[in-house]
């Protein structure tokens, strides 16, 4: 399978703009940057943890705020956590 040098770079820069965009999302939501954690595999485990949130989070949809917003509101809303949690 040839591909181009142009289509290659294309399909390099749309990838790391998603991840990029994921990597903001889990920063500014859930300060991904900022953790310290570095034993065995917790860092793997956390950062799995950490994107289901951020999904469940996006998922809800009567908040209207931003991954940040809820977060902290799911962190001291057991009641809005609730409904984080059981969204569909």
């Amino acid at each position: 399978m040839k591909i181009s040098a142009e289509r290659l770079a294309q399909a390099t820069r749309a990838h790391w703009r998603i991840d990029n965009s994921l990597h903001w999302c889990l920063d500014v939501a859930m300060n991904e940057d900022g953790r310290r954690i570095r034993r065995d595999g917790a860092p793997e485990v956390l950062a799995d943890v950490r994107h289901i949130a951020l999904n469940l989070l996006r998922k809800e949809t009567a908040f209207k705020k931003g991954g940040r917003a809820k977060h902290l509101k799911a962190a001291s809303n057991e009641s809005y956590l609730e409904k984080v949690l059981n969204s569909k």
